[in-house]
């Protein structure tokens, strides 16, 4: 009870937090008030607005808002985001732009698990439909997911990834970005050795922590400076009565946000409080630069207790991927089973979260695979965020990794 205790503590907090906003807003709008001009109400007005939606965002999953793409036709196509396959922790979704010629490439985008939903790879997304038939893996959040559902841990996730690249079938490409990237290559060693008809035809690898000691950061150096009973006892708590994954142990969504917001407070402060005086002289709208940002970073996702910790414990305390002693369902998993999957690593040059190195290290973990078959790019100028998204991706990043799927197409 003691960590439902805690999590329902946590998810009041929010709620009086959204709803302190709401009042706010509404009290210091009321129109006899604007008979007495008075600076504080408008600035009472603006600091409820900001805080109502802010709290708000922070327990809904946002929309992909993907519902059109212009063709070459010159006309407008519907975009359906259709399930291709549904699962408990995850569906795999594909992007169908109705209307419009199958595209020749077929691209699996794998989101990341850590804290966000899969639409932070929105921009991602929309920059590769022109091009591509796109497939994204759409993670639950974890509150929501019965008990009865079972556990879902590292080994769960690879597995996943296995069945949704034998579903897609041959001619895939598979684009990995950030934590799914050690486990994606364990997924392809796995299908190299076991299925290697169902084998992606390419593996673009993007600001992974395939080996975080190469280069440590704050981020991947984390798991040094704690012990996995810390981690359990401080951040570990159980889904409270109002979601129906009650009881379920996860990491909440909204102690990730608070460690994430922490790590550059005065950049967040400084951004909500410009809003405020923004909104409060009108110059603020619903869909500013300010709130596209924080309607998305502020979206946050639990992620199941034994995901977390297994993460931690066998990827950056063990660094099982790093030495090649990852073991799938008890049998050892061997890197240099992957001889005829081309491999291209992207790195930040200014990437704070896994840095330069990181995500190279798998091009050493995979001997079997011909020096040929292997290609990095490191975006000089670009950090975590930047190349996925943004416009070192769009200009740069983006068109290699395109040339990168039709010469091994």
């Amino acid at each position: 009870m003691r960590y439902m205790a805690s999590y329902d503590l946590m998810e009041t907090l929010r709620n009086t937090n959204q709803w302190m906003g709401a009042t706010a807003q509404a009290f210091a709008s009321y129109p006899a008030f604007s008979m007495l001009p008075n600076p504080a109400l408008q600035w009472t007005a603006a600091w409820g607005q900001v805080t109502e939606r802010s709290f708000q965002r922070m327990v809904v999953k946002p929309d992909w808002g993907i519902d059109s793409l212009a063709c070459d036709d010159g006309r407008d196509h519907l975009v359906e985001v259709h399930p291709v396959l549904k699962r408990p922790f995850g569906d795999l979704i594909h992007f169908n732009v109705m209307g419009r010629a199958i595209q020749k490439r077929r691209v699996l985008l794998v989101a990341p698990m850590s804290g966000h939903y899969a639409t932070l790879l929105r921009s991602t997304v929309k920059s590769l439909i022109p091009d591509c038939e796109v497939y994204v893996t759409d993670w639950h959040n974890a509150r929501d997911i019965p008990v009865s559902a079972g556990k879902f841990d590292i080994e769960d996730y690879t597995q996943y990834l296995i069945d949704f690249m034998r579903t897609l079938g041959p001619d895939l490409h598979v684009i990995a970005v950030c934590q799914p990237v050690p486990l994606t290559l364990a997924a392809t060693a796995i299908l190299a050795k076991e299925d290697r008809a169902a084998q992606p035809k390419t593996l673009t690898l993007m600001g992974g922590p395939v080996d975080p000691d190469a280069n440590p950061t704050d981020v991947t150096d984390f798991g040094h400076r704690v012990t996995m009973g810390q981690l359990e006892q401080t951040l570990i708590q159980r889904v409270g009565y109002k979601y129906a994954g009650v009881g379920r142990k996860v990491y909440p969504g909204l102690l990730q946000l608070s460690s994430f917001m922490s790590m550059n407070a005065e950049k967040h402060i400084r951004a909500f409080s410009d809003q405020i005086i923004h909104t409060a002289q009108g110059k603020a709208s619903d869909h500013d630069k300010h709130n596209k940002f924080y309607d998305e970073y502020l979206a946050v996702m639990d992620m199941t207790a034994e995901f977390y910790l297994s993460t931690v414990e066998r990827l950056f305390k063990k660094r099982e991927i790093a030495q090649n002693k990852f073991v799938f369902k008890g049998t050892p998993v061997d890197f240099a089973d992957i001889t005829d999957v081309p491999i291209k690593i992207v790195e930040g040059g200014q990437d704070d979260i896994s840095a330069p190195g990181q995500c190279a290290a798998a091009l050493a973990l995979c001997s079997g695979l011909a020096d040929s078959k292997k290609a990095i790019h490191v975006e000089p100028d670009a950090g975590h965020y930047g190349i996925f998204a943004g416009s070192s991706w769009r200009n740069n990043i983006r068109p290699l990794v395109l040339d990168f799927i039709d010469s091994n197409s």
